[in-house]
Order: structure tokens, then C-alpha cells, then sequence
């Protein structure tokens, strides 16, 4: 079985702003400010990828459209965002 790893990442101010630029540009609504801290995150930490089942607020291709064009005005690279289906795994 393959080591899996898990790294625990801490709330910054630079998240912050950029959740909140996320908000501001449009890219997600100020209701769903935890999931724009979620992607702010690991944008910040530049994750390889970022999986999740939120279809609705995450894995959802016009807003990682709207995530990855606020990354790229704020500096940050894009950020990959896929299902775990899309995701190699031990399964």
C-alpha cells in the first residue's frame, strides 16, 4: 500500500486576501467565503492538486476559470483542481 501523507496547513493573512480577492473579482459568492479560503490556501501553498466532491463551489470549470485568472493577476500559478476519480489512487 502506497504512504499517504497529509499536510496540515495554517490559516495566513495572504489566504486571507486572496479569498477574498476571489470574492471581489467574482470567481465565488461572499456565502461561500470557507471555499474560497479552501482554494486560497492551497494556492498559497502551491499544492499540486487540489481534490474535492464540491462540484457546485471547486470542481467547477468556469469558476477554476475564474480562480486561476485571479491566481495569475495576484502572482500565483494556476492551481489544479480535480475530482478524486481523476486522481491516481491505490483503489
Amino acid at each position: 500500500m502506497p504512504a499517504r501523507f497529509i499536510e496540515t496547513l495554517a490559516l495566513s493573512r495572504e489566504a486571507e486576501e486572496l479569498a477574498a480577492a476571489y470574492v471581489e473579482d467574482g470567481a465565488i459568492g461572499q456565502s461561500m467565503h470557507a471555499d474560497a479560503l479552501h482554494i486560497a490556501l492551497a494556492t498559497v501553498a502551491r499544492v499540486d492538486v487540489l481534490v474535492s466532491w464540491n462540484f457546485k463551489h471547486i470542481v467547477n470549470l468556469r469558476r477554476i476559470h475564474a480562480y486561476n485568472a485571479v491566481n495569475l493577476k495576484n502572482g500565483y500559478p494556476l492551481l489544479e483542481i480535480r475530482t478524486p476519480r481523476e486522481v491516481p489512487g491505490d483503489a
